[in-house]
């Protein structure tokens, strides 16, 4: 069985549709679900699915060694960056190496990096004048957004559409494909059969 960490910083809508896709699945075990911020919402929504979660505010995030021993005692073979705010450190990155992935809320390498997050990411679409916006799943290096890219997935939009209209497009293909693709990857890494 292989053991996830999601790590998360708000609402955790992704969060809670990632443990149900694989709550029957008896290869992998949503393990603990991680948060920078006390008041995320994530972690309630992992107390109801009954998976266990912590706060990890970014001072002790950057504790190499009390990182990699809580990751030790839940066995964690997979981290899952969903929504997750905080630059993950280089040793996390070298200790996790094509064992964790990320969601960003855009077609890389569109619109990523440093500050494109949530709605700056959603206004920078609409500021462009695109035509389509869209999600895209890549492995975590030590490059902002600049991981090798798994998966994107597309969806039009209008002259009309407002961030809000863009971000509500793009979060139907994150509720859609995100866990397929965990499961995908899980697959061709040899994770899971």
């Amino acid at each position: 069985m292989v053991n996830i960490a999601i790590f998360v910083s708000g609402s955790g809508s992704n969060c809670e549709n990632i443990i149900r896709y694989f709550e029957t699945n008896e290869q992998v075990n949503i393990a603990l679900v991680i948060s920078n911020r006390v008041d995320a919402y994530a972690l309630k929504r992992a107390k109801n699915l009954n998976v266990p979660s912590l706060v990890l505010p970014k001072v002790e995030f950057n504790n190499k060694e009390k990182v990699l021993k809580l990751m030790a005692d839940y066995h964690i073979d997979f981290v899952v960056l969903a929504g997750f705010l905080l630059m993950i450190p280089n040793w996390f990155i070298t200790a996790y190496q094509y064992r964790m992935i990320n969601l960003h809320p855009a077609l890389l390498p569109k619109f990523g990096g440093i500050g494109m997050y949530g709605h700056h990411v959603h206004e920078a679409v609409r500021n462009a004048n695109e035509t389509e916006t869209g999600m895209t799943i890549h492995w975590v290096s030590n490059i902002c957004d600049g991981g090798k890219i798994i998966e994107q997935f597309r969806t039009p939009i209008t002259p009309e559409d407002t961030p809000e209209d863009i971000a509500a497009k793009e979060h139907i293909l994150e509720m859609e494909h995100f866990p397929q693709v965990i499961e995908m990857v899980l697959k061709e890494e040899g994770l899971i059969k």
